[in-house]
Formats: C-alpha cells, structure tokens, sequence
C-alpha cells in the first residue's frame, strides 16, 4: 500500500469500536493513514468508510481474527513488508472477571493466545522493519491490572503483566536504534470490553474513563516522550517512586547463596 501522507501508515488492531476506533479517529486526524484490524467485517468497513469521509486519510480494513493461526500470518505479513507502515498499535484483546473456579479454560487460553501471543508475533514482525528505517512506533495497550492483579480474572491481569514487562525489554532493545515503545494501563474504561468480560455495569461506574479520555491522554503521554502512560494516575510520583525501587531491588537479588532468614546451613 503507497501513502501520500507524511506520517505514514498506522496499523490498529481491536480497531472497529471502543479504544482501538478512538485511536483510528485521533491518528486519522493527525494525518496518518490507517490499516484497521478486526473480527467484525460490517462494523470495520463502517467504521473505514466514516473514516474516510470525515478526514480524507487513506483507510484499508483488514477483517482478520488474531485467535486465528492464518489470519494472524496475513496482519504479520504486512507488518513486515509494508514500508510505509510507521505505527503499530497493539489494542486488541479481550478480558474476564471470572476467578479460576469459574472459567472456562479454553476461554482463558484463547485470551492469552489474542492478549500474549498474537501481541508478541505483531510485535516481532514489525520491529526489525522499524529498525531497518530507523524509525517507527509500538504502542501496546497493557492495563492497571498488570499492576493492581488481584482486581479481575487472574490470567487477565497476568497477560497485561505480560505486555508490561514486554514493553520494559523492547524499549531496552529498541530505543537506541531509533524505534519508540509506549505501553499504555488503562484502568477502567466504558467499552464493550466489560460486556464480553462479564460486568456490564462497570461501564457507568462513577470510576470509569470514557474512552476518548484514555485515548486523548495517551496520545499526549506519547507526545511527552513517556515509556510508560497511565492516565488514571494523578499521583505521577508513585509511578516513578515504584518504578526506581523496583530497579534497585533488581541489583539485590545477584546472591550466590540463600537469605540468613532461610537458615539454610
């Protein structure tokens, strides 16, 4: 695909509704062109043709499910070999607030399969054509639970755990070579998620972000310069306070032997 904007192309997935659509309608407006990726076939050409009346970008649906094996390759395939691509934005997944007595396990290994593997694979195949230019953006939508684990289904929270600590290596290996990473915590946000999740009522909660809020916030944590954006915290502080201890205690843990508390002779 040929783009005659200066930004280049955005590739957003979970791009037909709640944050993945705001991500389409924001990055549209900022002048890139856009491959929107989703399930819903109907709802994601809807969402491109209002797209491109209403700001004239370039908009190429790809209606692929990520939890499919095929349709995962074709996402990968373009990411690797389409040069104007500037932007990766890893949205899609989905979440439960079941406890472990109560869901189904397929269930949970289709969640990490869409929120752990298809992430990582999209992820792969971009980078090294991002480093090859010299430049190109990652955004991985993680959330607070990846922090805050005991507040929904657990493999849920481990697999936004997951895209934290994912995002902590790439920008290690990446930022030197002229590629940004931003992984984003939402908290909780009024979309569809809650519906498939299992908690509909969440969505009016007093406690919710509306998801052009979350959007709006992490487009200006991505224009700060932040590795890290978490919207719901105003205590920025605390971040950065956990963050540095989190890095010292790292250096702590090199001890050839056990803890003396151990009482190991």
């Amino acid at each position: 695909m040929s783009s005659p904007s200066s930004k280049g192309v955005a590739l957003i997935t979970g791009a037909s509704a709640g944050i993945g659509a705001i991500y389409a309608d924001r990055l549209a407006k900022r002048g890139y062109d856009l491959i929107l990726v989703a399930r819903n076939e109907q709802r994601l050409n809807e969402a491109a043709a209002q797209l491109r009346a209403k700001t004239g970008v370039q908009v190429t649906p790809l209606p692929v499910d990520l939890n499919d094996k095929a349709g995962l390759a074709k996402v990968e395939a373009v990411l690797r070999d389409d040069p104007s691509i500037t932007m990766l934005v890893n949205n899609a997944g989905v979440g439960s607030v079941a406890s472990i007595l109560q869901a189904d396990v397929d269930k949970m290994q289709a969640m990490i399969e869409l929120n752990v593997t298809a992430l990582t694979r999209l992820t792969y195949a971009v980078a090294p054509a991002f480093v090859a230019r010299g430049k190109g953006t990652i955004v991985n939508i993680s959330s607070v639970v990846g922090i805050a684990v005991e507040n929904l289904n657990g493999v849920y929270s481990a697999s936004k755990s997951y895209v934290l600590s994912f995002g902590h290596s790439l920008q290690k290996d990446l930022a030197d070579k002229g590629v940004r990473i931003q992984t984003v915590l939402p908290g909780a946000t009024a979309t569809e998620f809650w519906d498939v999740a299992g908690y509909a009522p969440q969505k009016t909660s007093e406690i919710t972000m509306q998801a052009a809020d979350l959007v709006d916030a992490a487009l200006a944590g991505l224009d700060a310069g932040e590795l890290v954006t978490i919207p719901g915290l105003h205590e920025t502080e605390a971040w950065t306070r956990w963050e540095q201890e989190r890095r010292d205690m790292s250096a702590k843990f090199r001890n050839p032997k056990p803890a003396p508390h151990y009482r190991i002779a």
